[in-house]
């Protein structure tokens, strides 16, 4: 039974309150079509796989870097590095803008910069240039990461998330899986160069693309309708350029850092997904080495090494949209059903992260120990594939209930500041990645991360338990 509520816009994503019946307008984009919400989820979540795989396709060409420019191995691992750094810092400016500028204006804004500096990553002459220009593509990449989870969150209401998100998530790890198998196979052919062109000619072909996309978040929504019906503001809310612009940089874009460290749900959401997804670096640094010293891999086969991983990654995806079919929506609609007016607690989400923080420290231990020359290198490749499954579902699932937790509001400033801290630890862990499996052997180098994971387990249980008394405590108001 739908109805009818008024919505007060309030400061934080207009300058005057304006009361609508928004449920029922159709500028509203959870009205859209299903073909407007499917086309827009697959646009963003296609050029979020753009960006994470322009991450990872550099790995493979490394060491092709490192002679070409008589640096070090672990020298010409910084431009990996340095988009990663970039992917982090670039969230602080466009998750905020976002919510004040609108999600498609950052978009065609910062994809066509994010290819310019690809193409100038191709034509580096020196390590010092291809660093400084991996940095900035990263930076303008990193928004078709951060704000397409706010996008759906736009379009979508909380209850319909579960498989979007789901699929949503899945693509930075798949984009990440799938760059050193690609990045492989093009450095044998043609050359580390060709492996920053081949992501400039995705990118290109999908850019005209995002055209078609409509602007979804309500506050920018509702500005437009306001000045287009000529509504009257209220005297003393309008704010001069000058004080919008001292606005953005004093609230909007210290807002992920405040949130990261007085929200503790955004705060160890961040930090438990970051060791996540650097967890997926030390694979994809890794991997190669492992099966090169102990299985003799050449490298073509080191990246059929990765397909462990990928069939993990798969494997999550479906177990996500299997658990919110048979657990959350069930769930959902009785909670509805019982108590119509009733906010259905987030922690709902929290599931797969729970069981998913079980499964990881197996699958890292298992592969720890079996990657011997005496054991068959498919056993290791299937431990790695099991160690994925449960970091992806407790990435992605845990990632849903901040989402659920923010709403589209405060949503992709919570992102933001996940990104800053997911990238800070992507691009330090490739650092030392080597040297780890080098000086401690691969067994006691997976079990120290076996161990971290160990450690984290609690996170999600505790959100569990005493969720909703954190959200209790939050400064930041949810909009659904």
């Amino acid at each position: 039974m739908s109805t009818t509520t008024q919505i007060v816009v309030s400061a934080p994503t207009s300058d005057f309150a304006l009361i609508l019946n928004w449920d029922e307008h159709p500028g509203n984009a959870r009205n859209w079509s299903s073909f407007r919400k499917i086309y827009t989820t697959l646009i963003v979540s296609v050029i979020g796989f753009i960006s994470t795989l322009a991450t990872s396709i550099y790995a493979p060409g490394s060491d092709d870097v490192a002679r070409e420019f008589s640096v070090s191995l672990t020298y010409s691992l910084l431009p990996l590095s340095c988009y990663a750094l970039g992917m982090g810092f670039g969230p602080m400016i466009a998750s905020p803008l976002s919510e004040t500028l609108g999600r498609k204006a950052v978009y065609l804004t910062t994809v066509p910069l994010f290819a310019i500096f690809i193409l100038g990553s191709g034509f580096s002459k020196n390590i010092h240039s291809l660093c400084a220009c991996r940095f900035f593509a990263g930076l303008f990449g990193a928004p078709g990461v951060s704000i397409a989870s706010a996008t759906i969150a736009d379009i979508i209401p909380a209850d319909k998330r579960g498989m979007p998100l789901a699929i949503y998530y899945s693509i930075p790890f798949l984009g990440s899986l799938t760059g050193p198998m690609i990045g492989a196979v093009i450095v044998e052919e043609k050359g580390w160069r060709w492996t920053q062109w081949t992501t400039l000619f995705i990118a290109a072909a999908v850019f005209p693309l995002l055209g078609f996309i409509q602007e979804s978040y309500r506050g920018v929504l509702v500005q437009r309708l306001t000045k287009r019906a000529s509504v009257e503001r209220p005297a003393g809310t309008t704010r001069s350029k000058k004080a919008l612009l001292k606005h953005f940089f004093t609230t909007t874009t210290s807002r992920p850092i405040h949130m990261l460290f007085t929200e503790p749900i955004v705060g160890f959401v961040c930090l438990y997904c970051s060791f996540q997804f650097a967890l997926l670096y030390t694979f994809i640094v890794g991997t190669p080495y492992v099966f090169t010293t102990t299985y003799n891999f050449s490298v073509s086969q080191q990246s059929l090494s990765f397909f462990g991983l990928v069939i993990g990654a798969l494997c999550a995806t479906a177990a996500l949209i299997a658990m919110d079919r048979i657990i959350y929506q069930p769930k959902y609609l009785n909670f509805r059903q019982t108590t119509p007016t009733l906010e259905f607690p987030p922690e709902h989400r929290l599931y797969p992260s729970m069981l998913g923080s079980l499964i990881i420290p197996i699958g890292l231990f298992t592969f720890a120990w079996t990657a011997r020359p005496d054991i068959h290198w498919a056993i290791p490749i299937t431990a790695q594939g099991v160690a994925m499954l449960g970091s992806m579902m407790t990435y992605v699932s845990a990632n849903m209930y901040m989402v659920d937790t923010y709403g589209p509001m405060y949503g992709a400033s919570a992102a933001g500041a996940n990104s800053l801290v997911r990238y800070v630890l992507t691009a330090t862990f490739p650092l030392f990645t080597l040297q780890m499996y080098q000086k401690l052997g691969i067994g006691w180098t997976a079990s120290l991360l076996a161990f971290c994971t160990v450690g984290m387990v609690p996170i999600p249980w505790v959100f569990w338990v005493w969720g909703e008394k954190l959200r209790g405590r939050s400064r930041y108001e949810k909009e659904m």
